[in-house]
């Protein structure tokens, strides 16, 4: 939990695509980013579904300028010929950033639920408060997209197949699978009108992650 502003990924990989794409993740694309300035740590997730191989990536970001800041727009206009071959084969594909509104916690959870909302809560703290006191909860936060920053023409955004947009992420990280689910409950119960426009509250386990301060991209 590092930054005031974040960086949030969701992508479905081709089961003949997932070997490429989680070495493309994990020994090149990732440490591409987090050596990029303003970048402080990747952390990837996948879900914990058989049917399917869903992915989502956040990344902390020392301000929301990063998002359409020189440094990372140079990036993204310079895909790596590895990233030119994986692009186009990513599914679902849903990308927004902007400003972490609140956090509350400590830590991080190994078991998350990302949850794209449409709406933002009129007191977000109050409702991270509220989850991040339920068992097993290890940290809750909330961010709001910054449509103008996160729609920047560039062309690895020209590469994808599509690109989804979503108004703010909510965030709740757990120490297991049925505190999560019971901190979810209870974000049903105090944030009906939140809650009943979210994505499907699908949970996801850590993967990887990458910290700034340790990457070695060389």
């Amino acid at each position: 939990m590092r930054g005031s502003g974040f960086l949030a990924i969701w992508s479905d990989v081709a089961a003949q695509d997932l070997t490429d794409y989680r070495h493309w993740l994990t020994r090149e694309h990732t440490a591409e980013r987090v050596t990029t300035k303003g970048f402080l740590a990747s952390r990837v997730f996948c879900t914990t579904r058989d049917d399917i191989n869903r992915f989502f990536i956040l990344y902390e970001l020392e301000t929301p300028e990063v998002l359409d800041g020189e440094a990372y727009l140079a990036r993204l206009n310079a895909p790596t010929p590895w990233s030119q071959r994986i692009m186009p084969r990513l599914g679902n594909f849903m990308r927004g950033g902007g400003a972490m509104l609140v956090r509350a916690g400590r830590g991080e959870g190994a078991t998350i639920l990302a949850l794209r909302i449409e709406k933002l809560p009129g007191n977000p703290m109050t409702l991270a408060e509220a989850l991040v006191a339920c068992d097993g909860v290890a940290a809750v936060q909330i961010g709001a997209t910054d449509e103008a920053r996160t729609s920047v023409p560039t062309t690895e955004k020209g590469m994808r197949k599509e690109e989804g947009f979503f108004s703010g992420l909510l965030l709740i990280e757990a120490l297991d699978g049925a505190s999560l689910q019971a901190a979810l409950q209870q974000a049903r119960t105090i944030a009906p009108d939140i809650l009943g426009r979210a994505s499907e509250p699908e949970v996801y386990q850590t993967m990887f992650t990458l910290d700034a301060r340790i990457a070695d991209f060389g």
